[in-house]
């Protein structure tokens, strides 16, 4: 289906154990619709509009949702598995969002003003986002790569960060309390506050 602006979902506005394949909608505006324990394989719908739609344990595979916009959006155990997701603005979501990322496609995205806890950022390329005023308590950033992200104003306590490439936070500007980092990522963090590493 090749459209703009319209659902692909019809005028139909709850959803609960469907597979749905190859939907190809650029600017979908997917408003007021509940979708519980669905699949979305192969789905390619760039800058869609989620507005007061609420997904409940649904995984989205392959997925392209470039530059989508999820304000308005209730996420419970949503899981994003090799999807693009770039430069997505995470913010604005509905309460306590429950999401997690499998070997996804974040560059340029921004986190602002939320509470993920336990987020699981698995696998993904991150690099160039913006975490800002997030709450990441046990946050898992196992085998992803943040090259040139920000991280400010956020609470990082206990956030696995050991495995991770191209880690950079200021202690100074975190939360940061018994989060985990690779040695090398402690001794850029020594650096930049001047002290010599031998």
């Amino acid at each position: 289906m090749d459209s703009t602006s319209e659902s692909p979902f019809g005028a139909r506005d709850a959803f609960a154990d469907q597979t749905f394949e190859d939907l190809a909608t650029e600017g979908a505006a997917i408003s007021g619709k509940d979708f519980q324990r669905c699949v979305f394989r192969r789905c390619k719908l760039p800058q869609s509009r989620w507005p007061e739609t609420r997904l409940e344990d649904c995984v989205f595979e392959d997925c392209d949702l470039t530059r989508m916009a999820p304000q308005g959006l209730a996420f419970r155990g949503v899981i994003f598995k090799s999807s693009k997701l770039m430069g997505v603005e995470w913010s604005g979501l509905g309460s306590l969002p429950d999401l997690a990322f499998d070997g996804c496609d974040l560059r340029y995205a921004s986190f602002v003003d939320l509470r993920l806890r336990a987020l699981r950022v698995v696998g993904c390329l991150v690099r160039e986002a913006n975490f800002l005023s997030v709450d990441l308590t046990e946050a898992d950033f196992t085998g992803s790569d943040l090259t040139g992200s920000t991280i400010t104003g956020c609470t990082l306590a206990k956030a696995n960060f050991a495995r991770a490439d191209g880690v950079f936070f200021d202690p100074q500007k975190n939360k940061c309390k018994g989060a985990r980092v690779a040695a090398e990522t402690a001794v850029l963090l020594m650096r930049s506050y001047g002290v010599l590493v031998e």
